[in-house]
């Protein structure tokens, strides 16, 4: 296999073995879609430069292809008013010849107690600058109401389709970190095996300085901690990293402890 597909591979398994943050209607009563993971070889071609969410979408894309009982009507359709976009639909679908309009959404969330007072609130942006509440709150005040726009009804009918007769539903995966201190946590309503790692600040490294690191690109965020890289020691990952808080971005990090355990971590410059 090419090194290139190998990548997109592992980033692709990556991104299904990511769970669903809630099931059914249990977060602002937004329907879940539900879809059994199913482990393919990936044929399809990425162009590397797309955003992270792009890059997620053809992987999605390419999932629901894959599915004998759905059938992709449209990907990326551009609501318009004249010429100003009101916004996008992710995708819409037939799911055994049921008409669904699915919105796409993969993220990374970090639990810190102090923000806000309920569960849904305490998670937010590995940089402080967006969080899982806002997230939320657009989706369900601005990106699905958009459906019932004149302007959406009329590209609806376009292909036979009545937004009245369609179900929205959101596809919604994500990684949850929690403070090293609190790595036991568990969520009541969102779903607690997403949480797949643990978050540090700069003094707490001290205590991880027997342990080797890697910090990947951030397509590779995707993908599950595996040996076959190159790790650098606690004082290069220190050098290495000062860069990153400086510039106030929280990077995504492996690590990899003397017994060979391996674990994936945010480094925040907020703590």
């Amino acid at each position: 296999m090419h090194q290139k597909t190998k990548e997109i591979q592992k980033r692709y398994d990556g991104f299904l073995q990511t769970p669903c943050l809630w099931k059914n209607t249990a977060v602002f009563d937004i329907d879940h879609f539900n879809i059994e993971p199913k482990s393919l070889k990936i044929d399809i071609d990425l162009n590397e430069k797309l955003r992270l969410g792009k890059y997620i979408e053809r992987f999605v894309s390419f999932q629901l292809q894959n599915e004998k009982s759905i059938k992709i009507v449209a990907e990326n359709i551009q609501i318009q008013q004249e010429k100003r976009t009101l916004g996008e639909l992710d995708c819409l679908l037939l799911e055994n010849n049921k008409p669904i309009h699915l919105e796409i959404i993969y993220k990374f969330y970090l639990y810190d107690k102090r923000a806000g007072n309920r569960e849904i609130e305490h998670f937010i942006g590995p940089n402080r600058k967006d969080a899982l509440i806002e997230k939320l709150t657009k989706l369900k005040e601005k990106q699905l109401p958009l459906f019932y726009s004149n302007e959406c009804k009329a590209y609806l009918e376009t292909l036979n389709l009545s937004s009245e007769k369609i179900t929205q539903k959101v596809y919604f995966k994500a990684q949850l970190f929690v403070p090293f201190s609190n790595k036991g946590l568990q969520l009541k309503q969102l779903n607690t095996n997403c949480i797949v790692g643990f978050y540090i600040n700069r003094k707490e490294l001290i205590q991880f300085k027997e342990c080797k690191f890697y910090i990947p690109t951030k397509k590779d965020w995707l993908i599950q901690p595996h040996s076959a890289i190159n790790w650098i020691s606690s004082t290069e990952f220190n050098k290495k990293s000062k860069d990153y808080l400086e510039r106030q971005f929280s990077p995504l990090c492996w690590l990899k402890k003397p017994n060979g355990i391996l674990e994936k971590f945010f480094l925040v410059w907020w703590g």
